[in-house]
């Protein structure tokens, strides 16, 4: 129960404000003069005190810098006459969280006592939170107490010093580089280079000497000798992200320097020989890009020797609120904002919300609303729009419905919101894409 130390010389105004604390469940304890208040200060923890500018002895104003100095954090509200306003003003100035004019009402200081303890109590919760958040759930920059993550974060401990080839699927923003870093980090290589390259990103005339490097003159531009990703990454790890999107031409040069351990520059005769931990990763089905031709059976089995499946953020909601207090660390860190935690009710449509795009769509939100929000609590309105509108219940769909009106409704919006994304689609569905086209040209659904 918060704890209220009340100063002021005047009896009837001193006892009449702490029955009144009492009666709204409040323990309250009394003084008459600033020394008297400041000793009980020592001796006890108040929650608020609330102090007279006048006072026999040392005045409010020194009473007020000396409990601040005692407890920084502790609210200390101001009594004062309209001849002192402006004293009350500079009590401001000195820290004081707020001031009342004599006469007052008793409501108005029940208000602005009850908005402290929410406050108080808010950031305890937020600091509770962040020490669980760094003792318990991080994990190489991994963060997760969920069942899923946690199953994880075991197998990243058992395998990573070892040097098959691993294979992360999931979602995209789900993760997939920094599970790589922390298997590297975690690894006898920690000490030895992580390189990266997007195979999607590199159009498929380079990514050959971006993978292997080239030899001065192997081409017209080729002024120097260059290395190549699996050179510069040797004795560490290579991480090569979207490998679906490789081309058949470069996957087959992939298999041999996965079976030998050695390569050749373009344009170069000289084997070279290797020793890089092989990690890859795909937002698509592999199974799927496998049937489909876009991807080597034989490569598909050498890169999937272990396979790391991340779930998405949905599946695992029980971890957001970790998450939104690592990247409020973070940005507030990055932008010099203080902002201590984010409101009961934003935390909770951060919770029901779907993030299709899944943890890096909730960093990029964190960082909007760090740079946005007016208060060091976020807020429901400093959040995007979609997340406002997040629906709290699931839709009901009304009995006069048929049975294949309502699959065309639900299938419709859950297209919607991965944003046409088939694979996506099907996964939330737990139907193959097979019966998923088949559905979209049954309903005929339109994008």
């Amino acid at each position: 129960m918060p704890k209220i130390l009340i100063v002021d010389d005047e009896s009837v105004l001193r006892e009449t404000l702490s029955d009144w604390l009492q009666k709204e469940s409040y323990n309250t304890e009394t003084a008459i003069t600033g020394e008297e208040a400041i000793e009980k200060n020592k001796n006890n923890k108040f929650d608020i005190a609330i102090v007279d500018l006048k006072l026999p002895g040392i005045d409010g104003i020194e009473v007020l810098r000396r409990l601040k100095k005692m407890n920084p954090e502790m609210p200390v509200i101001i009594i004062t006459a309209y001849a002192s306003i402006e004293t009350a003003v500079e009590a401001m100035k000195q820290g004081a969280y707020d001031y009342f004019v004599k006469p007052f009402n008793l409501e108005e200081v029940s208000l602005v006592i009850k908005k402290i303890i929410e406050h108080q109590k808010l950031i305890t919760e937020n600091i509770a939170l962040r020490e669980q958040l760094r003792e318990r759930y991080s994990f190489e920059n991994v963060i997760g107490k969920s069942q899923k993550m946690q199953e994880i974060f075991k197998l990243i401990e058992a395998i990573a010093d070892s040097n098959s080839t691993i294979l992360i699927q999931g979602e995209s923003g789900t993760g997939k580089e920094i599970i790589a870093r922390a298997i590297h980090q975690r690894s006898s290589r920690a000490n030895r280079p992580f390189i990266t390259v997007n195979c999607a990103a590199i159009p498929e005339n380079l990514l050959e000497s971006e993978l292997f490097g080239y030899e001065k003159g192997a081409f017209t531009g080729a002024i120097q000798t260059k290395k190549g990703r699996f050179e510069l990454a040797n004795g560490g790890t290579l991480f090569m992200d979207e490998i679906t999107d490789m081309k058949p031409n470069t996957q087959v040069d992939l298999l041999r320097v996965l079976q030998e351990r050695e390569f050749r520059r373009v344009g170069g005769g000289k084997l070279i020989p290797i020793d890089v931990r092989i990690i890859t990763s795909s937002n698509k089905n592999i199974e799927e890009e496998v049937a489909s031709g876009n991807l080597r059976e034989d490569l598909y089995y050498r890169l999937n020797v272990i396979s790391i499946q991340l779930p998405p953020l949905r599946e695992r909601r029980e971890d957001i609120p970790l998450l939104v207090q690592h990247f409020l660390k973070k940005y507030s860190k990055k932008t010099n904002r203080v902002i201590k935690g984010m409101s009961k009710e934003a935390l909770e449509l951060f919770t029901r919300y779907n993030w299709p795009g899944n943890v890096r769509e909730l960093e990029n939100v964190i960082e909007r609303a760090v740079i946005l929000g007016k208060d060091e609590f976020l807020m429901p309105n400093d959040l995007p729009r979609i997340i406002k509108e997040v629906k709290k219940d699931k839709p009901h769909y009304p009995p006069n419905k048929s049975l294949g009106e309502v699959e065309k409704e639900y299938i419709t919006n859950v297209l919607q919101e991965t944003g046409w994304n088939l694979s996506k689609t099907a996964k939330t569905l737990k139907i193959n894409r097979t019966t998923l086209y088949n559905k979209i040209k049954k309903y005929k659904i339109k994008k």
